[in-house]
């Protein structure tokens, strides 16, 4: 009977620590609107739970992992500029000693390109770092495929 007790308690402790690991914040979105012929804008949202903020593309070094975004080089189209933010919260951090551009609960940066083709998939990956008040997860990577139509 201790067998027993003592399995399940490991089963379920296995089942916490296994959710634990997954935990994932941040939830990405994408999609492109078309301008005109020749030029469109990509959108990528990122829709963030409570408590937990996600860093600007520009932040000093020796801080946080700063939001990057890398594009599949393509001959059906150019970036044009560089991956646009809205304005973030900027404040100390204590675990970084410095101040940091942050956004919580959603943000949205945008990309324009310019078409070649009437259509084309634009792919590549978002690299970002998330922290709460207490704690900081290990940098991710998002991979996004949006199809231009």
């Amino acid at each position: 009977m201790k067998k027993i007790i003592l399995l399940s308690l490991l089963l379920l402790g296995g089942i916490f620590t296994t959710k634990a690991q997954i935990l994932q914040p941040v939830h990405w979105s994408y999609a492109a609107k078309k301008i005109n012929a020749t030029e469109a804008v990509l959108f990528f949202k990122a829709n963030i739970d409570g408590g937990w903020h996600v860093y600007s593309q520009y932040l000093k070094e020796g801080g946080p992992v700063p939001t990057s975004f890398s594009f599949k080089p393509s001959k059906d189209y150019m970036l044009t500029g560089k991956t646009s933010e809205p304005k973030p919260v900027v404040r100390m951090e204590k675990v970084f000693d410095m101040e940091v551009g942050f956004f919580e609960n959603e943000v949205i940066f945008q990309q324009k390109i310019k078409l070649k083709n009437k259509q084309t998939t634009v792919s590549g990956t978002i690299s970002y770092m998330t922290c709460n008040d207490q704690k900081c997860l290990p940098p991710s990577d998002a991979e996004f495929s949006i199809a231009i139509k």
